[in-house]
């Protein structure tokens, strides 16, 4: 029985999400819908981690089993011409029985874009977050830093996450502009529930000097979520890859030659969370 795993695009401004919700369009009813006709069967599909409502994605990772045979190209050419224009297949590849989407990662990053400019963007309204505030993204990075490694992270997550425990490993984090954007890129072994807009809104308030480079230490130390800051809006995060062991063969985005050479020692229980991954 065949087990495919295919690298997903999308655009989740008018999706409740990824996952299913009776009544609501989400990502995965759509991408089973395409699937399940290319395979002239129905298929579940698992994904890499679940992201919420108006989150995007430059490289969701999924994977299904099937009883039909057909060529990776076939799988990636039929299940875009049944999907709609807001999702896309990147790449399909047959992958062994031991191949999970979730649990076989062992590092995931996301991106945080930026509007930095006195006007709202005409074309972009949905796929950045605006800031109308000069912010320094050096002194942003100077505030990441402190992140980095493995921390309590109980200040940057939702109150009602369910993760069973608040600890990460923080890969890496880079903060850049490149001209009105401000981009931060993130990678750790697994995310809490909007950990990432989290940590966006503290760089934000930090970068507009409302507070100092180091409030991002003082948070982990508070481990106190009422007093982490704003949550920032869905509208610029994108899930932006999963790294996979090297054994599975999947293509994995460049990003990740950042990450530490023992990172593959940290792939969370069970796999881990994503933005859980919202």
């Amino acid at each position: 029985m065949p087990r495919i795993a295919l690298g997903l695009e999308y655009d989740g401004s008018d999706f409740v999400g990824w996952q299913w919700q009776t009544g609501q369009r989400n990502v995965q009813a759509c991408v089973e819908e395409a699937v399940s006709k290319v395979a002239a069967e129905r298929v579940t599909v698992h994904c890499a981690g679940r992201t919420d409502a108006g989150v995007h994605a430059l490289e969701q990772v999924i994977h299904f089993d099937t009883h039909t045979h057909r060529e990776c190209r076939s799988w990636l050419m039929g299940a875009n011409a049944n999907l709609p224009d807001d999702v896309r297949v990147l790449w399909a590849k047959e992958v062994g029985p031991g191949f999970h989407a979730r649990y076989s990662a062992v590092a995931r990053y996301y991106r945080y874009v930026i509007l930095n400019r006195p006007m709202k963007s005409a074309l972009y309204r949905k796929q950045v977050t605006w800031c109308f505030y000069p912010l320094d993204e050096s002194k942003m990075q100077e505030a990441a830093n402190h992140l980095l490694g493995h921390h309590d992270f109980s200040s940057f997550r939702a109150q009602g996450c369910q993760s069973k425990s608040p600890s990460r490993i923080m890969h890496f984090i880079r903060v850049r502009r490149e001209n009105e954007r401000v981009i931060i890129d993130l990678s750790a072994n697994a995310f809490l529930h909007h950990m990432v807009r989290n940590i966006a809104g503290v760089l934000m308030e930090i970068g507009t000097g409302k507070k100092p480079a180091d409030w991002t230490s003082q948070l982990l130390d508070l481990r106190d979520r009422k007093l982490g800051g704003v949550t920032a809006p869905s509208d610029g995060l994108y899930l932006g890859g999963v790294c996979y062991p090297p054994a599975f063969g999947l293509p994995n985005d460049p990003i990740f030659d950042l990450l530490p050479p023992n990172a593959a020692r940290h792939v969370h229980p069970g796999g881990g969370d994503g933005e859980d991954i919202r």
